[in-house]
C-alpha cells in the first residue's frame, strides 16, 4: 500500500485504488491510498501549522531544498520514466523528457527562491519612503491532471515552495504513482513537517475539501473547463486566490507558401504524439486550399508510418489512451464527426496488441466545417480535423472562432503573415513553424478565454500567483 503523506508522516487510509497500466491491463502498478474528508482536513491543518515556519526560512535553505529535489528527480530518470510510461501511457522516450522537465523545473525555482524581487520607491512625501515586498500567499491547494503526472505537479509545487508557501497536493486519480514517487522525494528534502502534503483520493472528497476549507488561501487547478467552472465558483465564493488552466481547441494554420514537410511534421507531432492527450494539442488543421490536398495526403502517409503500441516497447511512437472512459469518449466523437458529415480519412479504430490495453489508431477527419462539434469541443485524444480555407484572412478568422485560446500555430514562409498571426491570434501562446504542443519551463504558460483564468504558470510569471504584494511606508 502506498500511503498519503500528511504532516511529515506516511498515513494509511481505509480505502485504496489499484493503479492499472493502460498498455497492459494485467499489470497492476500498485495500490494507492484514497483519503477521506478527515484526512484532507488533517493535511490542510498540517500545512497551516507549517506555513509560518517555511515562509520565514532563509532563501538559501529554500534553494537547497528545491535543488535537492531536482537533483534526485534527474538522478532517477530511468526509474521515474518507466513508472510514468506504465502509469499514464506515454512512450518511454516522452516519459524521459517529462522527467527531465520536472527536474529542471525544481532547479529553476531553486534559483528563483534567492531572487524574489522587491522595490524601494522614490520619496514622494518628505521623510516617508515606500517599500514594496512580496510575501507567501500561505497554504496552496494544488489539483493536478493525469496527462503530465510529473511535469504539471512540478510546475505548481516548485514555485509554491520556492516563494515560501505550504502545499497540499491532490493528484488525479488515474496517476497516483508519479505523485507518490514525487512526494517521497520531497519528504526527504528537508522541509518542515507539514510544509508539503500529499492527499490522494477522489476529487469529490479531497478536491472539495481544498475548495471549501478557508485555511486554504489559494487554489491552483489544471483540468477540464466543466470542473474548472466549479473550482472558480467555490474559490471565488470564499474569496480565495485561484489559478486555472483548462481546455484547448488549438488551431494549426497552414498557408499555401508553407514548407509542406515542416507543416506535416508540425501537424502530426502536435496533434497525435502523446496520444493527443495534451491541452496544447493541434486539434484543428486550418489549411489553405492551394496546399490542402498535398497536406492531407502528407499527414495520412505520416500516420501510416507510426507505430501504436505498448508504451515501454522500443519503436512505439504513440502509446495507449489513458483509460476506458477516455477511449469511449474518443469513439463517441468519431461517431459525432461522421454524423455531422465530416469525412474520416484515416484511422479511429481500436488496435489489438500483444497485451490488452487501450490502443487506438490516430484519426484524421477531412473536409470539415468549423461549426461541427469535432471542431468546437475538446476531444483530448488522437483525433484531428482538417478545415479548408481560401485565404490567410479566412484562416485567421476560423482560428479565432473558438471559446478557447490556449495555443495556436502557423506554418508559413511569409514573415508578413507570421508577424500578423503572432499579433492577431487570440491565444496565450503562438507557435510559428513548430508544433502547438511543447513549452519551456522558464517561459510563461497559459491562455485566454475559456482556456485559462488567473495568473500565468511557469517562469518568473509564477511569482504573481504564489506571492502577495505588500507596500510599507517608512518615516525616516
Amino acid at each position: 500500500m502506498h500511503d498519503n503523506y500528511i504532516g511529515g508522516r506516511w498515513v494509511a487510509s481505509a480505502q485504496a485504488r489499484a493503479n492499472i497500466n493502460p498498455s497492459d491491463l494485467a499489470d497492476v502498478i500498485g495500490e494507492y491510498a484514497q483519503a477521506d474528508a478527515e484526512q484532507a482536513a488533517q493535511a490542510i491543518g498540517a500545512a497551516r501549522a507549517a506555513a509560518r515556519s517555511w515562509a520565514r526560512t532563509t532563501a538559501q535553505r529554500k534553494f537547497d531544498v528545491l535543488d535537492a529535489i531536482g537533483t534526485e528527480i534527474l538522478a532517477r530518470r530511468e526509474e521515474l520514466a518507466t513508472l510514468l510510461a506504465r502509469e499514464e501511457g506515454k512512450t518511454l522516450n516522452d516519459a524521459r523528457g517529462e522527467v527531465d522537465r520536472a527536474g529542471g523545473i525544481f532547479k529553476f525555482f531553486a534559483g528563483e527562491a534567492v531572487r524574489v524581487p522587491g522595490q524601494v520607491l522614490p520619496v514622494n512625501r518628505a521623510g516617508i519612503e515606500p517599500e514594496v515586498t512580496r510575501e507567501p500567499v500561505g497554504v496552496v491547494g494544488i489539483i493536478a491532471p493525469w496527462n503530465f503526472p510529473l511535469a504539471i505537479p512540478a510546475w505548481k509545487i516548485a514555485p509554491a515552495l520556492a516563494y515560501g508557501n505550504a502545499v497540499v497536493f491532490k493528484p488525479a486519480d488515474l496517476v497516483p504513482g508519479c505523485a507518490w514517487a514525487l512526494a517521497e522525494i520531497i519528504s526527504r528534502a528537508g522541509l518542515p513537517e507539514g510544509a508539503f502534503n500529499l492527499v490522494m483520493g477522489r476529487g469529490s472528497v479531497v478536491g472539495q475539501a481544498l475548495l471549501q476549507d478557508r485555511r486554504v488561501d489559494a487554489i491552483s487547478f489544471t483540468g477540464s473547463v466543466a470542473t474548472g467552472r466549479k473550482v472558480a465558483e467555490a474559490a471565488i465564493g470564499r474569496l480565495a486566490k485561484v489559478q486555472m488552466e483548462m481546455g484547448g481547441k488549438n488551431p494549426l494554420v497552414v498557408l499555401d507558401d508553407a514548407d509542406l514537410d515542416v507543416a506535416v511534421e508540425c501537424a502530426v507531432n502536435g496533434a497525435y504524439f502523446q496520444t493527443g492527450q495534451r491541452c496544447t494539442a493541434s486539434s484543428r488543421f486550418i489549411v489553405q486550399r492551394g496546399i490542402y490536398n498535398a497536406f492531407v495526403q502528407g499527414v495520412k502517409r505520416r500516420l501510416e508510418g507510426l507505430k501504436v503500441g505498448h508504451a515501454l516497447q522500443a519503436g512505439t511512437d504513440i502509446g495507449p489512451v489513458v483509460d476506458e472512459n477516455q477511449l469511449a469518449q474518443n469513439e463517441n466523437y468519431l461517431r459525432i464527426g461522421k454524423d455531422e458529415g465530416a469525412v474520416l480519412a484515416y484511422g479511429g479504430e481500436r488496435i489489438k496488441a500483444d497485451t490488452e490495453g487501450y490502443f487506438m489508431r490516430p484519426a484524421l477527419f477531412v473536409d470539415c466545417s468549423n461549426a461541427q462539434r469535432i471542431c468546437r469541443e475538446e476531444i483530448f485524444g488522437p483525433v484531428a480535423a482538417a478545415i479548408p480555407v481560401g485565404s490567410y484572412e479566412e484562416a485567421l478568422e476560423v482560428a479565432n472562432d473558438t471559446e478557447f485560446g490556449l495555443s495556436s500555430g502557423i506554418c508559413t514562409t511569409s514573415l508578413k503573415h507570421a508577424n500578423h498571426f503572432k499579433r492577431e491570434s487570440q491565444a496565450g501562446m503562438v507557435m510559428v513553424n513548430c508544433p502547438t504542443a511543447g513549452v519551456d519551463y522558464h517561459a510563461p504558460f497559459g491562455g485566454r478565454k475559456a482556456s485559462s483564468y488567473g495568473a500565468r504558470e511557469q517562469g518568473q510569471y509564477a511569482l504573481e500567483f504564489y506571492t502577495a504584494v505588500k507596500t510599507a511606508y517608512v518615516a525616516a
